[in-house]
This record gives structure tokens, C-alpha cells and sequence, in this order.
């Protein structure tokens, strides 16, 4: 049922509650409820907190080496504390998690270059180096950085539980394991190879941390979005770079987004639905240019099994809801509960 300020009003005028029970009553909703949607406002939300966020990150310019790691270390301080002062009042005064939750990512993502300043005025940076080369290449030494981020992100969400914050802290994890390639592999020059695999793997295991979260906020905000698209994101990337030496490492490439397709519609997660389907159209499109290049047949069976998933589609909707409830009826009552709030 979707509720909306409109039946609050038409409840008071019938009696059943008064209109300050009813605006009351619908400021909770809202603060608790407050969903991102594609609305004028929330997108200007975004574009400006995105572009104070690459602003401040991945568009650093090299000018702000004349400061000198004490002065980016101050500046990058007050100005995470201001994010965070402005972002309290918004949740607090205002109501406006959206916004807030933009702030307060801000705020965590200029722990590295705060720490990077720190770390200049104290000398440990060679010269030629600059924090921006964080996020152009992959560096063990950058690991503090990484650490001090988690640890602010963990912080803010302790405090603020602002489901945008979760997305620098998923971004940092990912850096983070990807820095300790090297140092799982014992060697600092650790080819892509293994990179890949350890992308994999950190994808891997950021899912299943979303999957926790999701079973730990069901009945909240949605905090588990940002780990389900940094997971997915490093778990396919990895996995769609790797080197295949067989038709049939191909035709498993494409089994497993088929099944990534299939969990994103259990989980009523369109990241797995929308990567998956990138992958199984870049295996069909890798059959049609190599595999079957000549043949005037494959067009045409293309297109049968193209027609063949739409029939599935018709008959799953037909019957989604009856299949639904026998198959979560076998499971836990907190997945079961999650698949319900999300569905």
C-alpha cells in the first residue's frame, strides 16, 4: 500500500485522528522512509553532492600542493567538519536524509586526503607523487589512507545512519584489497592477473556483507545499496576481464551472469539484473562476430530464443506470485521478510 500525506489529511477530517497526530505522523514516515526517487530534487541532490565529491577526490589538481601537507590536512579537516555540522542540522532541523547523507559522504571521502597531508608534512610522500594518483593506480603504500576512511565511515554511520555513507565506505574496501594484492602475493609488482582475481573474490565477499546488511535493515532504510553495486561492480569486472581459453569458459561466463540475472530478481536487486545482462549480451555478441560469423542460421535462432524469453516472461508473470510464495515458504524467516520488503 502506498501511503501518502493525502490520506493522513482525509483521515483527520473523518475524525479518526487530529491534524497534528496526522503531521506528525507523516514527518516520521517520511524521515524513516525517505527513498531516493527520480524527482527534480533529488536530483540536484545528487549531481551537486557527486560533484563536491569528485571535486574533492578524483579532480584534485596539483595547485593544492602549494598549500603543503599541513595546510591540506587542515583544510581537508574543517571542511569534513563543516559537511558534518551542515549534514547534522539537515537530518535533525530539517528532516532531509537525502542531502545529509550526501554531506556526510563527503565528509568521509576527505579522510585520504587528509591523511595525505599528514602523511606529506611528515615526508613519507616522494616527489612527483600526489594524492589524486590514488585513485589512477593501484599502491600498496596508500593502505593508511584506506584504513583511516573505513574507520570514519564506520563512525558516521554509527552515529548519522545515513544510508549514502555507505558508498565511500564500500569504494575503500574494494581499494583496500586491491592494495593488499601485493602484499598477498609478496612481490610489489603483482600482475593483472591476479588483480582480477582478487577483484573477484572482494566482489564476492562484498555481496554476501550486502546480503547481511539487507537481512540486518529489512525494515529501514536501504543501507546494503551501495555494497550491492560495489560488489557486483568488482565481482563482474574481474570476472568479464579474465582471459578465456575455451568455448566452454565462455559458455560458463554466460551461465553466470544468466544466474546473476536470476539472483537480482530474488533479491529485487536490478544492479545483478542490469550487469548480468550486459554479459550475456556481450557473450551472444562475441558468438554472432567469432563463433558464427558466417552462418545464416544464427540470426534467426537468435531471434527464436530472444522470442522464447519473452513467452518465459509472459508465464512467469502469470503465475510469479503463486511460485513466490511456495518457494520463500522453505525459507528463514528474516530472508524471507527481506524478499517481502523488497519485493
Amino acid at each position: 500500500m502506498d501511503l501518502r500525506r493525502a490520506d493522513l489529511s482525509a483521515a483527520a477530517e473523518a475524525g479518526l485522528i487530529d491534524r497534528e497526530q496526522a503531521e506528525r505522523l507523516w514527518t516520521f514516515l517520511a524521515r524513516r522512509d525517505a527513498r531516493p526517487m527520480f524527482r527534480a530534487a533529488h536530483v540536484l541532490y545528487y549531481l551537486g553532492g557527486l560533484i563536491a565529491i569528485g571535486a574533492m577526490t578524483l579532480f584534485m589538481t596539483l595547485g593544492w600542493e602549494r598549500f603543503g601537507g599541513a595546510g591540506i590536512a587542515v583544510i581537508a579537516t574543517v571542511y569534513a567538519v563543516g559537511a558534518l555540522a551542515v549534514a547534522d542540522w539537515l537530518l535533525r532541523a530539517r528532516g532531509q536524509p537525502i542531502p545529509a547523507g550526501l554531506l556526510a559522504a563527503l565528509a568521509v571521502a576527505l579522510v585520504p586526503l587528509a591523511v595525505y597531508g599528514v602523511q606529506n608534512a611528515l615526508g613519507w610522500w616522494a616527489e612527483g607523487e600526489a594524492a589524486r594518483d590514488h585513485h589512477r593506480h593501484v599502491d600498496g603504500r596508500w593502505l593508511m589512507m584506506e584504513l583511516a576512511t573505513l574507520a570514519a565511515g564506520a563512525a558516521v554511520l554509527w552515529r548519522w545512519k545515513l544510508p549514502f555513507s555507505v558508498m565511500p565506505v564500500a569504494v575503500t574496501l574494494w581499494y583496500l584489497t586491491m592494495d593488499l594484492a601485493p602484499f598477498i602475493a609478496g612481490r610489489p609488482d603483482v600482475d593483472w592477473e591476479l588483480r582480477k582475481l582478487v577483484s573477484l573474490y572482494t566482489g564476492l565477499a562484498l555481496i554476501g556483507l550486502a546480503v547481511w546488511v539487507d537481512l540486518r535493515s529489512r525494515h529501514g532504510p536501504d543501507f546494503a545499496f551501495w555494497l550491492y553495486l560495489a560488489g557486483v561492480l568488482a565481482f563482474w569486472g574481474g570476472l568479464s576481464l579474465m582471459r578465456s581459453d575455451s568455448e566452454w569458459s565462455r559458455l560458463a561466463y554466460c551461465g553466470i551472469n544468466l544466474a546473476m540475472i536470476a539472483v537480482g530478481a530474488v533479491l529485487s536487486r536490478r544492479v545483478f539484473a542490469v550487469f548480468g545482462g550486459l554479459g550475456v549480451a556481450g557473450y551472444l555478441g562475441y558468438l554472432a562476430n567469432d563463433l558464427f560469423k558466417d552462418s545464416l542460421l544464427f540470426p534467426f535462432a537468435l531471434s527464436l530464443i530472444g522470442l522464447g524469453v519473452i513467452g518465459a516472461g509472459l508465464w512467469w508473470q502469470k503465475r510469479e506470485a503463486a511460485i513466490a510464495t511456495r518457494l520463500r515458504a522453505g525459507l528463514p524467516a528474516p530472508l524471507r521478510e527481506l524478499l517481502e520488503a523488497r519485493a
